[in-house]
């Protein structure tokens, strides 16, 4: 899978640029502050529709305009498509695939694959839950078509028994209605709780190999999937929660409540690991990543590195580039330090300064 092109138009700080990628190493550099985040913002948000960091809308789109335009060309398995992304402030982006528009973002997440590492990532291992389950759901989500739908409406209930449980409490007759959203809720809620337990169980394999070759086997790092409630037991724990959720009208038990924990020996990594540990773990749950969408889709992901090996120390900065000889990718750094130079084959190299870039030549 190789990103050939990017146009974005009004989109942060671009009034208009185009990126022209080649498929091995691309590297954006220059100060911080110009613009190359963006760049790989708009990559991601061309995969997948949404923002890495999880902006809305309206805040991608340059100040004093009313509209940003993102157009993506991405090479799969020899054929070439044309991604095309419309925001406007105030309504639903419009999005088209090969001049087509289509109804839901659902049709586009799949076609490409994309890997965000930034430093920002380790949130993954030391922040709440909500960032771990965004992890789950951003890659399942790319893999699996069937795992979108379900999480999708999955929510999309949640949402509507929630509303439900609060007009109960000014309405108590409509408690008879609740039933008929608890089956629903279940229905998809077990789907997502099988497909995560089945996403973890792969990834713990492939983490627990990268971090024992990163530190010599001194760190046995396992993850495990924390389900809020077991997909056979959810229907009796949501019966058992009903009062509970009519006293604070809303859903006390489900997977919007899961969590990842992970674990080297008996040291829980999320509370107590060092700075270190946690890198070590971000790494390795990057590297799995890839890992995965090789195994699952027979391709290769575009991966995108945001400043990351300043973060990173002399061993994990090797590790994580000779892990990603065979893979597009593109890298921000604030400058062609002399590490970088000599441990990657810099194919293209763009300057980056104040929204407008210079493609220079090697």
């Amino acid at each position: 899978m190789i990103l050939k092109s990017i146009e974005m138009s009004n989109f942060r700080n671009y009034e208009r640029e185009e990126f022209h990628f080649h498929e091995g190493t691309n590297v954006l550099y220059g100060d911080n502050a110009q613009g190359k985040t963006n760049v790989l913002e708009a990559i991601y948000l061309g995969g997948t529709t949404k923002s890495h960091k999880g902006s809305k809308d309206s805040d991608m789109i340059m100040k004093g305009k009313d509209e940003a335009h993102i157009r993506y060309y991405v090479e799969k398995k020899q054929c070439t498509y044309k991604i095309e992304i419309h925001m406007r402030r105030g309504k639903t982006k419009g999005i088209a695939i090969d001049g087509l528009p289509i109804g839901s973002s659902k049709e586009l997440m799949g076609l490409s694959h994309i890997i965000f590492f930034s430093p920002e990532d380790l949130g993954i291992i030391k922040d709440g839950p909500e960032q771990r389950r965004r992890f789950m759901d951003m890659e399942l989500c790319q893999l699996d078509p069937l795992y979108l739908y379900d999480l999708a409406e999955y929510n999309k209930v949640l949402m509507q028994r929630n509303k439900l449980l609060k007009q109960i409490s000014f309405s108590p007759s409509l408690e008879s209605t609740l039933s008929i959203w608890d089956e629903k809720l279940i229905e998809y809620g077990e789907k997502i709780i099988v497909r995560r337990q089945q996403f973890v169980n792969e990834l713990d394999k492939i983490v627990l190999q990268v971090a024992k070759n990163l530190t010599g086997e001194k760190e046995i790092i396992k993850t495990l999937y924390e389900p809020d409630v077991s997909a056979g037991n959810f229907e009796k724990a949501l019966a058992e929660s009903k009062e509970r959720d009519m006293k604070f009208c809303s859903t006390n038990v489900g997977p919007h409540r899961d969590d990842l924990c992970f674990m080297n020996g008996e040291l829980d990594l999320r509370k107590f690991g060092s700075q270190g540990q946690q890198r070590t773990c971000a790494l390795a749950l990057k590297l799995a990543e890839i890992e995965i969408v090789k195994k699952s889709s027979q391709d290769c992901p575009i991966l995108l590195l945001d400043d990351v090996l300043s973060e990173l120390d002399r061993n994990r900065q090797n590790y994580l580039l000779d892990s990603i000889h065979d893979i597009q990718t593109i890298i921000t750094c604030t400058g062609l330090e002399e590490f970088i130079d000599s441990r990657l084959t810099l194919d293209r190299v763009f300057r980056v300064k104040e929204g407008t870039v210079t493609l220079e030549t090697r």
